[in-house]
């Protein structure tokens, strides 16, 4: 699996929802919008989609709906790219059924969190990827120890980096330092994960971009992936620089929120509600959200 082409832009997709007095909190998923965002972000040079993340709300969904969400992912991009599947679970039982399905399903490969309902002990996290790893998927973990309580420290990263099937993991730990050593320790692929570090992620040597924003903003995020790589960092920067006070919206509590909330302002594709128990910005971020987003949005149109 070390042959794995993670580079680019994947998107952690957000997911449309409406209104439905029946459905889990009066919202059903609306998979014909889903399947249009999909198809947003790939004509706009975008190198997949990551469905069933925590922008997409995997928490909040029936597992029926989970996995139709993977099932129309896959039928939409059609071969064009790659589908990534969130299968988190609380435990290895759990998160093992989601990567068979997904492997059924036709994804390309799997994102996988630590055990996400306790803190689990090393022993438990090691026991937890090579479960996963026997399904045959390609594993991009992913280091989220602000959610999870869980750090998948560098060292922990080399000795799951031995299993087959492992081939990158998205860090989303904040500490940019990070990047660099887990490249010295093994030779998994690091993906950026926290979109206000992108930049900082990139010039350091992460191959790719697991990303949040790129659902309001996929060319502008595409092209400052494309210039970081071509060596034209001045640029990259430049264009970074206008887009990050609303990219940091992605570490914080209400990223799901401001990221939809974004995409409607941005109005190229469907944001729309987030199901309970995600409830609405507050007036003031609301405020502070539009204000970020339409800035980035004038600077890139005014380049």
């Amino acid at each position: 699996m070390t042959n794995f082409d993670l580079g680019g832009v994947i998107v952690a997709t957000t997911l449309a929802f409406k209104e439905d007095p029946k459905a889990p909190g009066g919202l059903a998923v609306d998979y014909d919008r889903f399947a249009e965002h999909c198809d947003f972000l790939i004509a706009n040079g975008c190198r997949g989609v990551g469905p069933n993340g925590s922008l997409g709300e995997y928490s909040s969904l029936t597992d029926e709906e989970r996995r139709k969400v993977v099932q129309v992912a896959v039928e939409t991009v059609a071969g064009r790219g790659l589908v990534v599947a969130g299968v988190h679970g609380v435990g290895w039982h759990q998160a093992v059924q989601w990567a068979e399905h997904a492997k059924e399903d036709g994804a390309d490969g799997v994102l996988l969190l630590p055990p996400t309902i306790y803190r689990a002990n090393r022993a438990e996290v090691v026991e937890h990827y090579t479960r996963v790893d026997e399904v045959g998927l390609p594993i991009m973990m992913y280091n989220n120890p602000i959610d999870t309580k869980v750090d998948l420290v560098p060292d922990l990263v080399a000795e799951l980096a031995e299993l087959e099937n492992v081939v990158a993991i998205k860090e989303f730990s904040t500490d940019i330092r990070r990047v660099l050593e887990i490249k010295e320790r093994c030779g998994i692929d690091v993906i950026a994960g926290a979109d206000d570090l992108l930049f900082e992620s990139l010039v350091v040597g992460a191959t790719g971009w697991f990303a949040g924003y790129p659902n309001a903003f996929p060319r502008e995020a595409v092209e400052i992936y494309d210039l970081v790589k071509a060596g034209e960092i001045e640029r990259a920067r430049e264009l970074y620089t206008g887009l990050v006070p609303v990219f940091r919206w992605d570490s914080k509590t209400e990223f799901v929120q401001a990221i939809k909330l974004s995409m409607d302002i941005a109005g190229n594709s469907y944001g729309g509600p987030t199901r309970p128990p995600r409830g609405p910005l507050s007036e003031a971020q609301r405020q502070q959200v539009a204000r970020e987003t339409r800035h980035a949005l004038d600077f890139a149109a005014a380049r």
